[in-house]
């Protein structure tokens, strides 16, 4: 069993996120949650979170209900951006072709709503979901802010198909001055940290780190401590501040 669905099982999905964030009303497009901020008089760039995986296809609630991603958007719709979750499609190794068009399809559905600046996108990638991140890392769209990885899985180890499309270690070498926010923790799974380690050193500009030494894959929900805390708002300060 992959490292990344054994992470999944159990109850753990429904901790909260170790920050208190007050949890926004959700609007639902199909597979798209929407967090509006407040005052919708003015377009407001966003971020769309994209959960990890593989999730199996029976898991409920799905990732989208899950408090930490609902606490994710708040937190950023708090601060006047628009926040989104998708539920995609990665229910099993060989799905990420197809959570990649559930995502793209995602971006279209934010980027389409007018409350929402369409050039101004931020994508924010967790655990197994890191892998997903290749295709705008090779080739940043013109809209795209910034690309954001939490404890993300980016390069391939046993149990995952490892397909050139999915293979962010080699793609951030076309990113670019594409703005990276990299989050770390550092008593993560050695596969994840073997491949963040490798995608920093490929990266033509290195990311911004935010390091959390003791911290566990899923930190944000499992260690409730004010280094998690510090961590998840330095992140989201740093992805905020590409959208200006």
């Amino acid at each position: 069993m992959p490292i990344v669905v054994a992470s999944l099982l159990g109850m753990d999905i429904l901790k909260p996120l170790v920050l208190p964030v007050t949890i926004r009303p959700a609007e639902r497009l199909g597979a798209v949650d929407l967090y509006p901020p407040d005052d919708g008089a003015r377009r407001r760039p966003a971020v769309l979170f994209v959960h990890g995986g593989p999730v199996p296809a029976e898991q409920r609630p799905t990732p989208r209900d899950w408090p930490m991603f609902q606490a994710y958007a708040s937190l950023v719709a708090g601060r006047g951006v628009m926040g989104a979750v998708v539920d995609h499609g990665l229910h099993t190794p060989a799905d990420y072709a197809t959570a990649a068009d559930d995502v793209r399809a995602a971006v279209e559905t934010l980027r389409s709503d007018p409350r929402v600046d369409g050039g101004r996108i931020a994508l924010w990638f967790f655990s197994g979901g890191g892998l997903l991140s290749a295709d705008y890392l090779r080739e940043p769209p013109a809209w795209l802010r910034c690309v954001a990885l939490t404890y993300a899985l980016l390069a391939q180890f046993p149990g995952l198909p490892d397909e050139p499309r999915f293979r962010p270690v080699e793609a951030v070498t076309e990113a670019g001055d594409l703005p990276i926010v990299l989050t770390r923790a550092g008593a993560d799974y050695p596969p994840v940290l073997a491949g963040i380690k490798a995608f920093i050193a490929a990266a033509k500009i290195r990311p911004d780190i935010v390091e959390v030494p003791h911290g566990r894959h899923s930190f944000d929900i499992l260690d409730d401590d004010d280094t998690s805390r510090a961590a998840i708002e330095r992140a989201v300060d740093l992805v905020l501040s590409t959208m200006k």
